[in-house]
């Protein structure tokens, strides 16, 4: 038996979520075009007869500018340290960058053997793959390097294989019937992030927090969910009404799907919308939304 936690590390948007989704073969991380969407270090785990690899899906990297994306980066930063192995992920759809370098180096330097999943290959020009592995090794990244499609399912089976391979021997870490280490509670209000942060994709900038007021299942099987939609401005939250309320009755209602989905019985769903000034930067909001440092 090989069991072992595999930090899975890169720049916002690269697809870490999505791919740990496809290889858990669950969600449990939500997805959405936009950076900042994974905001803690979420677990997702595959057990299988003869191995069992725990994912630790982290914030995407990029610059820091709120108390909350510092937060975000230490959490990235943690991870990559307290695990047996690092899945780079890295955008091929982008290109080779001397910043992706300098970054790939940095995780390198931490010690933990590393891989690089080369990602969005169903979306890029095939010839452009082995010029950037070249680059990559040119350059001293002598690790291995994995082209796949989270999305067309391409070569996943085999970096399954792989990852599976480079864990260390030693029973399972995690009862195999749970598939996430995050509860319920958390998942749904994940559910209506991913849902806000699709359905306002340009208008809405990333300070947005879900505060789950109740979360109680009744007598009769039905889930009462009562959410506060938390934004920055007042102008955010007219957008996120919308005209006599359409916009948040649309994104309620897309949310409401996925979190009977998710939870396997009916929901009663009521969202609100409140202003925040600046709750990214204010230590005391962050910690009453989940956020401790």
């Amino acid at each position: 038996m090989k069991s072992g936690f595999i930090g899975v590390i890169g720049k916002a948007n690269a697809g870490k979520s999505t791919l740990i989704n496809v290889l858990v073969g669950e969600k449990v991380a939500i997805v959405s075009p936009k950076p900042q969407t994974t905001r803690d270090a979420i677990m997702g785990i595959l057990t299988k007869p003869d191995y069992q690899l725990v994912f630790v899906d982290t914030p995407g990297i990029y610059k820091s500018k709120t108390l909350l994306s510092d937060m975000m980066m230490k959490t990235a930063e943690t991870a990559s340290k307290d695990v047996d192995f690092i899945l780079y992920v890295h955008d091929g759809h982008g290109g080779i960058t001397d910043d992706d370098i300098a970054l790939m180096k940095k995780y390198m330097a931490v010690g933990s053997p590393m891989a690089i999943a080369y990602t969005k290959i169903d979306i890029m020009q095939k010839e452009n793959i082995p010029a950037d592995v070249k680059k990559l090794y040119e350059n001293g990244i002598d690790v291995d390097v994995l082209p796949v499609s989270a999305r067309k399912y391409t070569n996943i089976g085999k970096l399954e294989a792989y990852l599976a391979d480079k864990m260390p021997e030693g029973d399972k870490v995690i009862a195999e019937d749970i598939v996430s280490d995050k509860s319920e509670r958390f998942m749904i209000s994940e559910i209506m992030r991913e849902k806000v942060l699709l359905k306002f994709d340009k208008e809405i900038p990333h300070g947005i927090a879900i505060c789950i007021n109740t979360f109680k299942k009744q007598e009769n099987g039905v889930y009462d969910i009562n959410i506060d939609i938390i934004c920055e401005k007042q102008n955010h939250k007219s957008i996120l009404i919308g005209k006599q309320g359409a916009a948040i009755k649309e994104v309620s209602s897309f949310a409401r799907k996925d979190m009977e989905k998710f939870l396997g019985a009916k929901v009663f769903l009521t969202t609100y919308v409140k202003v925040k000034e600046d709750w990214r930067n204010r230590p005391n909001l962050l910690r009453d939304f989940g956020y401790e440092d």
